[in-house]
């Protein structure tokens, strides 16, 4: 895929893109309805996905049984088919987990040597001959710390590859601060959600080089959410999936109908996720 000649017309040629996340449902929530549209225009979207999130939060009876991580790789099959996906790939690394508190353990995800999980990515993106990679902003979006490794990781792989076109997936924290604002005044429905968690968080307005319109996806995202079941589940409050769930369709095709991500060295503005591989042709 992506190695048609330079005689076709760029805006038709299909990319290989491979998207790097740390979780189950981390794909839907900044990246779904982008990796839906680029199915739906004919390139080829490979998940790749760090973890099977067995130490994320979810109600008992998910837990009970010891089955999540199980529950979880079944979810994001579900999740990756509504969204067009071609394979998905699941590398298996321990969850961190996700604590205020408490240091991840030393074999988590987290901890490993960027080398360790950089290796078998790198393979993915040779094999895929991908001509571009998402990863996540250098915050890992909100600080968890196996979304600062997907960064990491995902960069050094990218250059062991050769892969031409990293993006980092975010959101635009003028956007986001005065919804997460709104949150802090409910009390008991996110509890663990504070502002000041979000003064550094995601990616300034003025750093983003991608806006990318995906209100015709909507429908494609908000089944792949659906498909995570577990993470929309909680014994006690809400979870921030359940929430954006339960928001009516046109409201959710307004409040998710764009998503953001950063390109280095990109000054021009653009909502064509491909846009520099396109130039180069």
């Amino acid at each position: 895929m992506g190695r048609i000649g330079s005689s076709c017309d760029p805006r038709q040629v299909p990319y290989s893109l491979v998207s790097f996340h740390a979780h189950p449902d981390d794909e839907v929530l900044l990246t779904g309805g982008t990796l839906a549209r680029a199915a739906a225009e004919g390139h080829r979207v490979v998940l790749a996905v760090a973890t099977d999130g067995e130490a994320g939060l979810a109600a008992g009876r998910y837990r009970a049984d010891g089955r999540l991580a199980e529950r979880r790789r079944d979810e994001l099959d579900r999740s990756a088919a509504a969204l067009g996906c071609a394979r998905v790939v699941r590398f298996g690394f321990p969850d961190s987990g996700w604590s205020r508190s408490e240091e991840p353990s030393a074999n988590s995800f987290s901890r490993l040597p960027v080398d360790v999980v950089a290796a078998p990515l790198a393979a993915v993106l040779r094999e895929e001959r991908a001509d571009a990679l998402t990863i996540y902003d250098a915050a890992g979006g909100y600080g968890h710390p196996d979304h600062r490794q997907v960064h990491t990781a995902g960069l050094a792989a990218a250059r062991l590859a050769g892969t031409p076109l990293v993006l980092e997936a975010t959101i635009d924290r003028a956007t986001i601060r005065p919804l997460i604002r709104l949150v802090e005044l409910l009390p008991g429905i996110l509890p663990e959600v504070r502002t000041s968690d979000y003064d550094a968080a995601y990616a300034a307005t003025d750093e983003i080089t991608h806006r990318i319109d995906v209100r015709r996806y909507a429908d494609a995202k908000r089944a792949a959410m659906r498909a995570h079941a577990s993470q929309a589940s909680a014994d006690e409050g809400a979870r921030t999936l359940s929430l954006l769930l339960k928001l009516p369709a046109p409201l959710f095709r307004r409040v998710l109908g764009r998503e953001w991500f950063v390109e280095h060295g990109r000054t021009t503005p653009t909502d064509d996720l491909f846009a520099t591989l396109r130039a180069r042709r």
